[in-house]
């Protein structure tokens, strides 16, 4: 009995020619035996069930013997001789190995990222801020701004890449002799080296040196959010530098909350400021303000005091929002009872 090769590729039986494909292209790539955690004996179960597949005869034929295809119950032989080790396949291995053997598309070479924490206090985060920090970081060369080469020095062919600025090999795998083509490690694909190299980097181009950044927090930021610096991170030579993140830690405030562009808080008031109204001084952020207590104001009715929030624009603000927290004596005296006592009377 042979294979279901459309359970060796993972499809279904009516799967469509680019089904199969993708399904085989993904096989191959994840256990083509030149690659560290490969597998040959799947590569080849997958290599055999997609050449019958991917052919519209070879198909038909197949589904029309099933799984017993070769067999005493059909004809003889397989296909292309798949009992000698799957070999005259027909598909294009340049489209499908193409990231393996060096034939995919060249990509544009990029440093690490790097991460760093800062916390800021929670005035700091409503209005923003700006803050200093020093990394020692790979860096591009300021020297020869990362050519590697001294200043005015001339450039000559790489011996090693005879100037093409890449290396052809050849690789020996089961399906036969492959062309590789790589970066040369020795001129990085420019083709040229310098005569002279710069000798602040030794002619690397970057080099390892301690940077400042000017960290500006915008007004409003919430915990935990991410400012990212475009190219602030670790350089390398002749790619783009990675990007430096900035993780933003805010203290909380023993008085305030920030909720969206407002702030809130709580204030007790008196009982009987609650009842006959009276005027507070409360501390904000950027300084001190008289709020005023309507007569009869209810517990937990929030006030409103307009501008005093998280700043929106140059000339918006937030509110501050006021929590009102009625206080009631644990205690009272003699006089005080006898007070409550007369109010009581009046239906109060």
């Amino acid at each position: 009995m042979s294979k279901d090769y459309y359970k060796v590729l993972g499809v279904e039986k009516k799967a469509s020619k680019t089904e199969i494909k993708k399904a085989f292209h993904k096989l191959a790539h994840k256990y083509h035996p030149d690659k560290a955690n490969g597998d040959e004996t799947r590569f080849k179960e997958a290599s055999e069930a997609y050449t019958v597949l991917s052919d519209d005869k070879k198909r038909a034929e197949y589904d029309t013997y099933g799984q017993a295809f070769g067999g005493n119950g059909g004809p003889q032989g397989g296909f292309g001789g798949f009992g000698q080790g799957a070999q005259g396949f027909d598909f294009d291995l340049g489209d499908i190995f193409g990231d393996i053997f060096g034939g995919g598309r060249s990509r544009v070479k990029r440093g690490s990222d790097i991460s760093v924490d800062i916390e800021v206090s929670f005035a700091e985060a409503v209005f923003g801020v700006e803050r200093k920090i020093v990394l020692t970081k790979n860096s591009t060369c300021s020297v020869c701004e990362g050519t590697g080469a001294k200043k005015g020095s001339e450039m000559e062919t790489c011996s090693s890449c005879g100037g093409n600025g890449k290396i052809h090999e050849t690789k020996q795998s089961f399906l036969g002799s492959f062309s590789t083509v790589r970066v040369c490690d020795r001129c990085q694909g420019k083709g040229k080296i310098p005569k002279e190299k710069c000798k602040e980097c030794r002619g690397v181009g970057i080099l390892k040196k301690q940077e400042k950044f000017e960290i500006k927090i915008p007004a409003g930021i919430n915990n935990g959010e991410m400012i990212r610096l475009t190219g602030a991170g670790e350089a390398i030579p002749d790619g783009n530098p990675g990007d430096l993140y900035i993780k933003v830690y805010v203290k909380p405030h023993i008085v305030f909350k920030k909720q969206g562009s407002d702030l809130i808080m709580n204030l007790g008031v008196k009982l009987t400021d609650a009842l006959l109204g009276a005027e507070y001084n409360i501390a904000t952020l950027d300084g001190k303000i008289k709020v005023k207590i309507p007569k009869g104001v209810s517990h937990g009715e929030i006030l409103r005091v307009k501008d005093k929030g998280v700043p929106i624009s140059e000339r918006r603000r937030g509110n501050l929002l006021i929590t009102i927290n009625i206080k009631l004596p644990n205690k009272l005296s003699g006089k005080a009872k006898k007070l409550i006592e007369e109010l009581k009377g009046e239906g109060v």
